[in-house]
C-alpha cells in the first residue's frame, strides 16, 4: 500500500542527525517537522529566514506572520531567530545547511533533480533550490514515485529543466527507499504491501536491488 505525504515524511525524519541544520523545502519536506524523533535535537532553517523552525501550528494557534518558505504558518522552538533573506542565503551559500529535503518533480538516476518548472506553465520563480542543491551536505527527496498520469518521476534523465547536477543522495517516494549510488538506483527498502515488482515497473530507470532490502518501519 502506497504511503501517505506524512508517512513518507516520518520515514525521512528517521534519516536526521543530532545537533545538525536543516532545511525543509516546500510540500511534502515540511511535515517533516512534525516527526522529529524524541531522542535527537535538530535546527530546522527556512530560506524565507528562520532558524529553530518547530511543527506546524495547532487549530486556532495559527501566527500569520510567521510562516515557512511555502507560506504555511510555523511555531518556533525555544531560542528561535528570525533574519531577512540575505542572511539565510549566506547560511545556505556558505555551507552550514547539513541536510536539505526538498521536493522534486524529476530525478535521474546520476543524482540530477528537476523541481522548479514546468515549461508552458506559470512558475514565480526557482527561489532557494538552486542554492541549496549546490550547498548541501546532503540531498534527499521526497516524493510520489510517479506524477498524476500515473508516469515515473525516476528516469535515466530529467526531461524537464534541471535545478542541480549529481547532487541527489537518497530519494523516500510513497512505495520505497532508493540511494543514488555510482551504478545508479538502489532500492533499499520498500513500503509495507508493496512488492519489488511494482516499483521496478514504476521506475523508467534501471533498479539494483539492494541483497539486505527490507520493509520500511515507520
Amino acid at each position: 500500500m502506497a504511503l501517505t505525504k506524512n508517512e513518507i515524511a516520518k520515514r525521512i525524519a528517521q534519516e536526521l542527525v543530532n545537533n545538525t541544520y536543516v532545511n525543509l523545502g516546500i510540500g511534502i519536506p515540511t511535515l517533516v517537522a512534525n516527526h522529529i524523533p524524541s531522542d535527537i535535537n535538530v535546527e530546522f532553517q527556512s530560506e524565507n529566514g528562520i532558524l529553530g523552525m518547530g511543527s506546524f501550528p495547532k487549530e486556532g494557534e495559527e501566527d500569520a506572520d510567521l510562516i515557512n518558505a511555502g507560506k504555511q504558518t510555523i511555531t518556533s522552538l525555544p531560542g528561535a531567530v528570525l533574519f531577512d533573506s540575505a542572511v539565510s542565503f549566506s547560511m545556505i551559500r556558505g555551507n552550514h545547511i547539513h541536510l536539505s529535503v526538498l521536493g522534486a518533480m524529476q530525478v535521474a538516476e546520476n543524482g540530477d533533480i528537476a523541481n522548479w518548472k514546468i515549461p508552458g506553465k506559470m512558475v514565480k520563480g526557482m527561489g532557494g533550490a538552486m542554492d541549496l542543491v549546490t550547498s548541501s551536505n546532503n540531498i534527499i527527496v521526497a516524493m510520489t514515485h510517479t506524477n498524476r498520469q500515473g508516469q515515473s518521476k525516476l528516469l535515466k534523465r530529467c526531461t524537464l529543466p534541471i535545478t542541480g547536477v549529481s547532487c541527489v543522495k537518497k530519494i523516500v517516494t510513497d512505495l520505497a527507499v532508493i540511494e543514488v549510488t555510482s551504478k545508479g538506483f538502489k532500492l533499499t527498502e520498500v513500503a509495507p504491501g508493496v512488492s519489488e515488482g511494482e516499483i521496478i515497473n514504476s521506475t523508467d530507470a534501471e533498479l539494483t536491488v539492494d541483497k539486505n532490502i527490507k520493509t520500511m518501519v515507520l
